[in-house]
């Protein structure tokens, strides 16, 4: 496949083809002869100021100066030694035989150790889908545990496949760290206090210290007149709160509830019940992919549409159904692109057979199976259902549509 290329490597392509044509008859061209050479060959459109890959190499060749292998070379030796392939990352998953996820181990219903040690979660389960999906396995996975602070460089590295790490979308994070791919869960900042204190309301915070997690939108959210004690990571800021350190702490209202979870005396802890955010949570991949990108979003699509069409993991179809969207979803008839993408046509049965769909992720590690939030008509239910898709059910959680 041909790596992805700017304007400025195009026009130094054709500025070499230039050089070429230079030696081989001894004439002269202007940048401004070489594209109306080429807009003359119907290679460029007048106007246009860049050339397309499939232009350049059209216009070389008609002009006799190299061979498309030649063209490709030069463009090749041309790129940057670092630049990504497109379709690079899923040829190194599948030669190194296992996804890599950046994520954590220290916060029930995301990321944590189950009785058995096993790192388990909404967020695990999500990796275990993409692995499902490029591998046949969900298994194949290596979770590395990296602190909030971590999470920029980390993706930004290009050493890992996905962060999911209860990362909000910000656009500086989407434009700086790497692509978000699909919300998968719409949360809220908000505060734990300790029932001794009284306090009803977060407006009552006033001068308050409040301890909060360093390198996160958490910390940046004060707009209230408190005093931020900032630690490296949650197990420090539970730890500073549990001691006195701080009046209350904050975080994302869904991991206050899994962290209040744990504690021993649940009920001597409140949450306040102010949302001073919006906080839209999901996985990230790293820039200048984009074949990586459209698969991790079709994976998070596949979880939410199966919730859609009442598929779940025991119900996965195996043969025509007569239903044209489930028959297109899970591989039986027609396509949704999967084949494009160097996925399966079965692509969506593997998934859902190994993690189900999003509704059993939410309740195994969110809801009744995990820390109990609630999802029935709030943000985090579909949008519609298979029964009348064009119905609104209160929820925010939707994908383009896989067909």
């Amino acid at each position: 496949m041909h790596k992805v290329k700017n304007s400025a490597v195009l026009v130094a392509l054709i500025a070499v083809a230039a050089m070429l044509t230079l030696a081989a008859c001894s004439e002269e061209m202007s940048d401004a002869e070489i594209k109306e050479a080429a807009m003359g060959m119907g290679m460029v459109e007048a106007g246009s100021e860049t050339m397309s890959d499939d232009q350049i190499k059209q216009a070389a060749m008609a002009m006799g100066m190299m061979t498309e292998e030649d063209a490709k070379a030069m463009a090749d030796e041309m790129m940057p030694e670092d630049s990504m392939m497109v379709g690079d990352r899923l040829a190194q998953v599948r030669e190194r035989d296992k996804v890599i996820c950046a994520s954590r181990n220290d916060v029930p219903g995301y990321g944590y150790l189950d009785s058995s040690g096993n790192n388990v979660g909404f967020d695990i389960d999500l990796c275990r889908a993409l692995a499902a999906a490029v591998l046949g396995d969900p298994s194949k996975i290596e979770i590395r545990l990296i602190s909030a602070a971590e999470r920029g460089p980390t993706i930004q590295s290009g050493e890992v496949d996905m962060l999911v790490r209860t990362v909000t979308w910000t656009t500086s994070r989407d434009s700086q760290w790497g692509n978000y791919a699909q919300t998968m869960f719409f949360d809220g900042q908000g505060f734990m206090v300790n029932k001794d204190l009284g306090l009803m309301s977060a407006l009552e915070l006033k001068d308050a210290t409040v301890c909060v997690t360093q390198g996160t939108t958490t910390s940046n959210q004060n707009d209230l007149n408190i005093t931020a004690l900032g630690f490296e990571d949650t197990d420090a800021v539970v730890a500073a709160y549990e001691s006195g350190q701080c009046d209350a702490f904050t975080n994302d209202r869904s991991q206050l509830a899994a962290i209040g979870s744990a504690f021993q005396n649940r009920d001597a802890h409140v949450i306040l019940p102010e949302t001073i955010s919006e906080e839209p949570l999901g996985p990230v991949v790293p820039h200048g992919d984009d074949q990586w990108f459209d698969i991790v979003k079709t994976v998070m699509g596949i979880l939410i549409y199966a919730e859609a069409y009442s598929v779940d993991s025991g119900s996965v179809p195996t043969a025509v159904t007569g239903d044209t969207k489930v028959d297109r979803l899970f591989g039986l008839e027609g396509s949704f692109g999967q084949e494009s993408l160097g996925l399966s046509q079965t692509v969506a049965q593997d998934v859902i057979n190994a993690v189900g769909n999003y509704g059993e992720v939410y309740d195994r590690n969110l809801g009744p199976g995990g820390i109990d939030l609630p999802r029935a008509n709030g943000r985090n239910a579909l949008w519609a259902d298979a029964a009348c898709m064009d119905c609104p059910k209160g929820g925010q959680i939707y994908s383009a549509p896989l067909r």
